[in-house]
């Protein structure tokens, strides 16, 4: 599990997770369903990008988010 705390450590991790599959970013783009200068942005760490497109960039990449220190969201307030 890695520990993300910025954009920046995210844009590493998604770039690194592409490296190892052997993607381009034109290729990770087209599996996502996002345009290449969005994966260029992502892998920067640029703040601004659309947390449901991340989503969609993580899974096509076989990755999944979890939150860790947050109560279980199914219990009742």
């Amino acid at each position: 599990m890695i520990n993300i705390q910025t954009t920046q450590q995210l844009g590493q991790a998604l770039r690194s997770a592409r490296k190892q599959l052997g993607l381009t970013q034109s290729e990770l783009a087209l599996a996502a369903g996002v345009g290449v200068r969005f994966i260029v942005d992502l892998e920067a760490g640029k703040p601004t990008v659309r947390l449901e497109t991340v989503m969609r960039v993580i899974e096509a990449l076989g990755g999944q988010v979890m939150l860790d220190g947050l109560s279980d969201i199914t219990e009742a307030p």
